[in-house]
């Protein structure tokens, strides 16, 4: 099968080196071009780039996609296959492929479209995720599904933690999408729309907490928000308001506080929520290094959080 694999995302790397070692091997990979990273903003490729370099696979690294349709087009695709690759693709990619082009999704469509169906599953409090292998078409994440597998979520799971159990699971699910391909069984279920959902693209201010909110749910964010965006939330401190990142794992106590209160309890700092309370084990104050909650309270004797 001739096959081109389009993808940026740490998530394809487990997918992408399976192809390279069972098969079939990738006739290019188009991945994005390399950013600035790092405190010096060096230019850093991708990791799926150095694999695809380590392999002596082709790599096309595009400004746009479609600049390059007439060198796709050339190696005559029979499949092309998308993951976590970030840019649109237009009619004239989707027209290329014999057989199929196709996409893995990181959730159980159509539940959670768009780019950050990991944190927003765990943050939701769904029981399970997977990964579903659709066809492309224009609209996001809105092609007809081939197969779907699911995975049970942890109760203590985060989004780094979910992230690497899809990466895993992501193989299996192309080697039996590529099959059915090949054999002429592959299904085309439209998507139910009445149950479509969106998530789009987290910032890293999208890890400011509302203390507003139930202690459970701000619990599940914590967890889904790890390792991005993050969590952080404002300390009221003698020198002004500070930043302070805020870590897994949390504990929801049944404390009575104002929101955003913060007290001492058994050695941990506890806050004050809408519903609950939480007590945090892990912050790392502006400037500062990561610490025991209950550290950060004596040190820096914050007076509430915002």
């Amino acid at each position: 099968m001739r096959l081109i694999f389009i993808a940026t995302g740490h998530i394809a790397l487990p997918t992408f080196h399976h192809l390279i070692e069972h098969g079939p091997r990738p006739l290019a990979l188009i991945t994005q071009p390399d950013k600035p990273a790092g405190r010096r903003l060096e230019l850093t490729p991708p990791a799926i780039k150095l694999a695809a370099l380590a392999a002596n696979i082709p790599v096309f690294q595009p400004e746009k996609i479609g600049d390059i349709t007439a060198d796709l087009a050339a190696m005559q695709p029979q499949v092309i296959v998308v993951m976590a690759y970030g840019q649109i693709l237009r009619q004239n990619i989707l027209s290329l492929a014999e057989k199929a082009i196709i996409n893995l999704h990181a959730s159980l469509l159509p539940r959670f479209r768009g780019a950050a169906c990991i944190q927003a599953v765990i943050d939701a409090g769904d029981a399970e995720t997977g990964i579903t292998a659709m066809h492309v078409v224009r609209e996001l994440d809105a092609g007809d599904i081939i197969l779907a597998k699911a995975l049970t979520i942890a109760p203590d799971e985060t989004g780094g933690s979910l992230h690497e159990r899809l990466a895993a699971l992501s193989p299996s699910v192309l080697a039996e999408t590529l099959q059915k391909l090949t054999d002429g069984t592959a299904s085309r279920i439209p998507q139910d729309t009445s149950a479509v959902s969106y998530i789009p693209k987290l910032e890293r201010d999208d890890g400011l907490l509302d203390w507003s909110q139930d202690a459970a749910a701000l619990e599940r964010r914590i967890r889904a928000y790890e390792p991005w965006p993050g969590t952080f939330t404002i300390a009221s401190e003698t020198d002004g308001g500070k930043r302070v990142k805020i870590f897994p794992p949390v504990r929801v106590v049944d404390l009575s506080l104002a929101v955003g209160e913060i007290a001492l309890s058994i050695g941990q700092l506890v806050v004050g929520c809408g519903n609950g309370a939480l007590a945090l084990e892990i912050v790392q104050p502006e400037g500062g290094r990561k610490m025991a909650a209950g550290d950060y309270l004596r040190g820096r004797k914050p007076t509430s959080f915002m």
